[in-house]
């Protein structure tokens, strides 16, 4: 099993396919919301406490915010954690 991340970007790079803006959560993913308008978390391989970001998990989060839908790896909600 894959752990998650929680999306905790560090203003300004907001994008949500930088492993960077990401902290480790654990094994057990968040809460879906109703509104998924932004990531809120992603599954991924662990590397080095960063989440490992393929080529595939890229497509999938662009995808899922495209759809405004949860996938198995990407988790959204309403919040726009880089708002100003």
């Amino acid at each position: 099993m894959m752990p998650w991340y929680t999306f905790t970007p560090i203003l300004p790079s907001c994008d949500p396919q930088d492993p960077t803006n990401y902290t480790l959560l654990g094994d057990t993913p968040p809460e879906s919301s109703e509104s998924k308008l932004f990531v809120a978390a992603i599954q991924a391989e662990d590397h080095a406490g960063l989440p490992h970001i393929d080529m595939m998990l890229r497509m999938e989060i662009s995808n899922a915010l495209e759809l405004e839908i949860d996938t198995i790896n990407v988790r959204l909600d309403d919040s726009n954690k880089c708002a100003n």
